[in-house]
């Protein structure tokens, strides 16, 4: 019986099928199987075949030197790319950065590429979507033409590689983007799984034996996460996406996954007419424009990364039309907005299921610390009474479902950001005494215990509800 040459890859998981369906098993996706040649034997990169026979160097963990110096990083001068990178590009690694179409990746990495290059580094720009010309167009509206970048435009990986192995290596190799290079020792189309996989591959080797930091642009789907096979994002040292919405300006670049730093750091840009400007105070930029004597409205103490980061959370809670009442959410864990509205019905007493409920994080920026939970709760129970919270006033702390407030780390952090910006008062979980550690000075704390605490404050009457009485009457 012949072999079979040809199998069906899932475009969305990267899973085999020997026969073509409609449905990945594997994922459940519809529509994703696309026809691939089989991979042979001997595996083939985009440089030619692999011979075997090579010889494999051992080495000893305790013959390494334990009192050698941090690994050399270079530094682009983008203060807020560096943040987020840990301190730099490490020689040798490799990153991937993902996000919206049209969000502004390429101008971000062309505005890097320009301030490596002007502080003396080289820098090799490979677009796979635009020609030269285009970029170029680009780094002139940019004020960038001036910078000494080496521009391509070129899709065949093959070639690629063989131009960068007749010269030196350059400090930083971008690649904009991923999708779009191909390998012709593979049959498949750009952009299925095999070639993403093999051209990533070949590109991460690259990096590790000419010591050369590579960034790989990759695009994302309608979920947000990057397409391709997930080998991709494990292959890399670090995994980056710029997020952002359409109406706002501020953008953020965030680290989901770094060798060589912090994960969940962020650094925060602002796009402009002349390009993306670097934030040096982001919470300052969040928190303006605000009106204190509006209900409905909370200012969350949070720590993104390393940084202490000061956000405005808005609530309203509406009379609803409908049998169902809506639960909009933007920024936040729509999910973890069910749990703390069942906690204020069911230990606090406050009866929100028969109303609409709208929550957004302003600035556009996407929180996931549990400790917003009472900055959230603060901002509801604010608006279903009407009544604004204290001026100056920030909250921080976790719900539990016994409707306990949990404590949170780094609240000496939280506490010295929001003194820097003049705030006056926090509501936050209590400390042990043991533990409590001096509270920061002309900060007033308000410790509690229970989300009832928090209602009580409010008073004890039912939420208003001035326009359903007056429907009623």
């Amino acid at each position: 019986m012949a072999r079979q040459s040809a199998e069906y890859v899932c475009q969305s998981c990267g899973a085999a099928h020997g026969q073509w369906a409609g449905r990945c098993v594997a994922c459940g996706e519809w529509n994703s199987l696309i026809e691939e040649a089989k991979a042979g034997a001997t595996h083939k990169g985009a440089l030619g075949s692999v011979k075997s026979g090579g010889k494999t160097r051992k080495v000893e963990l305790t013959s390494l030197d334990a009192d050698r110096e941090e690994l050399p990083r270079l530094v682009s001068g983008m203060t807020e790319f560096d943040r987020v990178t840990g301190g730099g590009l490490v020689p040798g690694s490799a990153l991937l950065v993902g996000g919206d179409p049209g969000i502004g990746k390429s101008t971000m990495l062309l505005q890097t590429a320009a301030a490596i290059a002007r502080s003396g580094g080289s820098v090799i720009y490979v677009s796979g979507e635009e020609a030269v010309a285009q970029v170029g167009m680009r780094a002139t509206r940019l004020g960038l033409d001036k910078a000494p970048v080496q521009l391509a435009a070129e899709t065949n990986l093959r070639d690629i590689l063989a131009t960068l192995e007749k010269g030196p290596p350059p400090d930083v190799l971008i690649i904009d983007s991923i999708q779009t290079m191909w390998s012709d020792a593979l049959d498949s189309a750009p952009g299925t799984v095999a070639q993403v996989r093999a051209c990533s591959q070949e590109l991460v080797r690259f990096a590790k034996r000419r010591n050369t930091s590579v960034i790989l642009v990759g695009h994302v789907t309608k979920d947000g996460q990057i397409a391709g096979p997930r080998v991709v994002e494990h292959m890399v040292d670090a995994v980056l996406y710029f997020e952002g919405e359409r109406g706002h300006q501020y953008r953020i670049l965030r680290a989901v996954k770094n060798r060589f730093g912090a994960t969940d750091e962020i650094g925060v840009f602002e796009m402009t007419d002349r390009g993306l400007m670097e934030v040096s105070n982001p919470s300052e930029l969040f928190i303006t424009g605000r009106d204190e004597t509006t209900s409905g409205a909370a200012i969350f103490a949070g720590i993104e990364g390393t940084r202490p980061l000061l956000v405005e959370i808005q609530a309203l809670v509406a009379p609803s039309a409908l049998g169902t009442p809506r639960r909009s959410v933007v920024g936040w864990d729509s999910g973890r907005l069910s749990m703390v509205l069942a906690v204020l019905e069911s230990r606090c007493g406050v009866s929100l299921g028969g109303r609409d409920v709208y929550l957004n994080v302003a600035g556009g920026l996407r929180i996931t610390e549990p400790a917003a939970d009472l900055a959230v709760a603060a901002a509801l129970i604010s608006s279903a009474f009407d009544r604004p919270l204290p001026p100056n006033c920030i909250a921080f702390g976790e719900i539990s479902l016994s409707g306990e407030i949990r404590p949170v780390g780094q609240s000496d952090a939280r506490l010295k950001e929001a003194e820097k910006l003049g705030f006056q008062t926090a509501i936050m979980p209590r400390r042990v005494k043991s533990k409590a550690s001096k509270k920061a000075s002309g900060l007033g704390v308000n410790e509690i215990g229970t989300l009832l605490d928090l209602v009580e404050q409010f008073g004890t009457s039912d939420p208003v509800d001035q326009p359903a009485a007056a429907n009623e009457g």
